[in-house]
């Protein structure tokens, strides 16, 4: 990053900085390991952005390693695909609830029901969110975690502001 030195004045910069190192350490990817997340770098780094993102995480996870490890470190990890029978009622329970909640197998286009639920849109100072045309209490435990198998999905401008696309896609 030279051009940050060039600046009048200079910007400093650490020579060397691992940004990872700076966001986890050697036990938490250790940990990360044990519970089925292969050990390159990769893995390691969409790990640290899956635990650290403001936003829900939207693994794109084709070979499905992704998911295996979140399945083993999430204990009581609830999982739904869109569609299914009752998913609305399930994503209310856990919401309220406060659940890590695994919207699995996710396509290009969401219903607009849930455009609100995705986007975080609070109500009533934040203690309420709505699904559909319910207000649900919104547990500040809770977690989302979205998944798809597409191996190059392309979503729209609105989701991918709503979610961090984290690529799992192994490559060789």
């Amino acid at each position: 990053m030279p051009f940050l030195k060039s600046l009048e004045p200079p910007i400093p910069m650490t020579d060397g900085l691992d940004v990872l190192s700076l966001l986890t350490d050697t036990a938490t990817i250790a940990l990360w390991n044990n519970e089925n997340l292969p050990s390159d770098r990769m893995s390691t780094e969409n790990a640290t952005i899956l635990t650290s993102a403001e936003h829900w995480p939207l693994m794109i996870d084709p070979q499905l390693q992704g998911i295996k490890w979140i399945k083993t470190r999430e204990a009581d990890l609830k999982v739904i695909r869109l569609g299914g029978k009752g998913y609305l009622d399930a994503i209310e329970r856990a919401v309220s609830n406060g659940d890590c909640l695994l919207l699995e197998n996710i396509v290009e286009s969401v219903e607009a029901v849930l455009d609100a639920f995705l986007g975080r849109f609070t109500i009533k100072k934040g203690k309420y969110i709505k699904i559909g045309d319910r207000e649900v209490e919104f547990h500040p435990k809770f977690k989302l975690i979205l998944q798809t198998k597409l191996a190059n999905p392309h979503y729209k401008p609105e989701m991918q502001a709503q979610a961090t696309l984290i690529n799992f896609t192994v490559t060789r």
